[in-house]
């Protein structure tokens, strides 16, 4: 489906080998050489500015970002446009907003941010809980893609290859985490996105030429090959078919902006930085190398439904995942020289790295918080040494499931599962994290109202959505039993989530509220400005 030959996929195979071996070697190398939780858990906060913040921006762009939001570019023009503009403004909303309090708050995990103002188990283990339960469905979908990527890139079939792509893949990606810990993840994240940006930059410099350096020539050649004409460029065109179309966008746009930054394994990053000033450098980076890459998304997204057609493309994929591959293949032509199959080769491999890297970091962040939130927070004083033991233990627990059930959803629909994560993190983790860092009346009550309420609210509406049956796209479409119009839960999960921690702030006792308030006052200078001495 390449369309290279036999020594292209041969080229492509031996590269992802030499990059996971690679890879591999600098997690052993960088990895912590003895029993120390600070250099574990963040590496000693040694990256520069330039180096964290594109771990940061590593672990932002996963492989469900250039993947999908690239496909739904392709697909449905303005209306991915504005899917890929907003995943930079969550970036931007959590530069602005959280990223100093969060630093400033945190040590390791989301559970020491909520536990600096609620110190208790139940903060930390639900802390621990909505963790798991926003970034398995991530980690499925990176990992169930893999094995179909593969088999698009090196052109081979069969189910057990893709399984094999898929174990074999997922074992690499607890080594990671285990080995690694916070600085190794690190180095592979930034290896990732130089090779996305440097890649990506020469396809979309290649995608502007063949239009004359002219983006509206580009946009107006990518509506014409739509199948749709002038609504290609107009919004409405990926929620035309729901109830309420203009509701819906707008809501999905919210989630991604909501949601998108706040998920742990891009929160846990702030703990990184060594200091207020480290984390604002770190963040600009970081929103720079997400804003370009989202230009380059855009302009391959619209060069691959301009130079091939939107059918082309929802043949190969019907959500469109290999768009931003095909776009970047088609730019060469029909006749491929050995330069231009050694660029297509690094664009694969640099997807095949993004799937490595955004799975290990999430790994990381799920086994960090069950061993520190809820394994550590058990015993008074556990030792270093027996709490690491238990995070490389907990990467292996949680990465061994997560590989059995990717192998058992490979062939459905994935993108429900995206939503959901997405959701949990707009409407359990935003509002707990915005509440808990600046508003003084909060309580512990509404903190776990907040976690528990947001996310039990997502999983409730989520199996009534199209994108899980009643449409040829949905993850069970020979099915129908969707029963709520809109295809995120955001429009009732968000104001829930809100709305759940006022509601169990304002039921909580008089004497227990003021206590909480006086522990929040104790801590706000720290909180807001970092403003008690050096300690974490």
């Amino acid at each position: 489906m390449t369309d290279f030959d036999g020594s292209g996929q041969t080229l492509s195979l031996l590269a992802f080998t030499a990059v996971a071996t690679v890879t591999l070697l600098l997690c052993v190398m960088t990895g912590p050489d003895r029993d120390d939780l600070d250099e574990f858990y963040t590496g000693y906060s040694s990256l520069s500015p330039l180096r964290n913040g594109l771990a940061i921006a590593g672990d932002y762009i996963s492989a469900a970002t250039v993947l999908g939001t690239g496909g739904v570019i392709a697909l449905f023009g303005y209306d991915g446009l504005v899917l890929a503009l907003s995943t930079a403004l969550s970036l931007m909303l959590l530069m602005f907003l959280l990223a100093e309090p969060l630093r400033n708050a945190g040590r390791f995990t989301m559970g020491d941010v909520l536990a600096r103002r609620m110190p208790g188990r139940a903060v930390r283990i639900a802390a621990c809980a909505v963790t798991l339960a926003a970034l398995l469905p991530l980690m499925l979908v990176q990992l169930a893609g893999t094995g179909q990527l593969l088999a698009f890139i090196l052109g081979f079939s069969g189910d057990s290859l893709q399984t094999g792509c898929v174990v074999g893949l997922g074992a690499l990606m607890i080594s990671y985490a285990a080995i690694g810990g916070m600085k190794g993840t690190a180095l592979i994240q930034i290896m990732k996105i130089v090779m996305l940006l440097g890649s990506g930059t020469v396809v979309a410099l290649l995608m502007l030429n063949r239009f004359s350096w002219d983006p509206g020539a580009l946009f107006a050649a990518a509506a014409a090959k739509s199948g749709v004409g002038s609504a290609y460029l107009h919004s409405g065109l990926q929620f035309g078919n729901g109830s309420f179309p203009r509701i819906d966008m707008i809501t999905s746009e919210l989630t991604v902006v909501l949601g998108g930054a706040c998920l742990p394994h891009i929160t846990m990053r702030m703990y990184t930085a060594s200091s207020a000033r480290q984390v604002r450098r770190s963040m600009s980076w970081a929103v720079s190398c997400v804003t370009l890459f989202v230009l380059i998304m855009a302009v391959v997204g619209f060069g691959a439904t301009a130079l091939i057609g939107r059918a082309a493309i929802a043949q190969a994929d019907p959500q469109g995942n290999t768009a931003y591959l095909l776009g970047s293949r088609a730019v060469f032509g029909a006749d491929v020289s050995g330069a231009e199959t050694l660029l297509f080769t690094t664009v694969t491999t640099a997807i095949f790295l993004t799937v490595l890297a955004s799975v290990a970091g999430m790994i990381l962040a799920c086994a960090n918080s069950l061993a520190h939130d809820v394994f550590a927070a058990r015993v008074r004083e556990m030792s270093p040494r027996r709490e690491m033991l238990l995070a490389r233990l907990s990467a292996l627990a949680v990465g061994v499931p997560t590989i059995a059930l990717a192998t058992q959803i490979q062939h459905r629909s994935l993108q429900p599962l995206v939503t959901m994560a997405f959701c949990i993190g707009a409407s359990a983790i935003a509002p707990a994290l915005v509440y808990g860092l600046f508003w003084r009346r909060y309580t512990r009550t509404g903190m776990l109202w907040t976690l528990i309420g947001g996310t039990l609210a997502v999983l409730v509406l989520m199996p009534g959505t199209s994108l899980v049956s009643g449409s040829p796209v949905a993850a069970f479409p020979d099915a129908d039993f969707h029963w709520f119009p809109f295809t995120t839960t955001g429009v009732v999960s968000i104001p829930l989530g809100f709305a759940f921690g006022w509601a169990g702030t304002v039921l909580s006792a008089r004497r227990t509220a003021e206590e909480q308030r006086d522990r929040y006052e104790a801590v706000e200078a720290r909180i807001l400005a970092g403003a008690t001495g050096t300690e974490r």
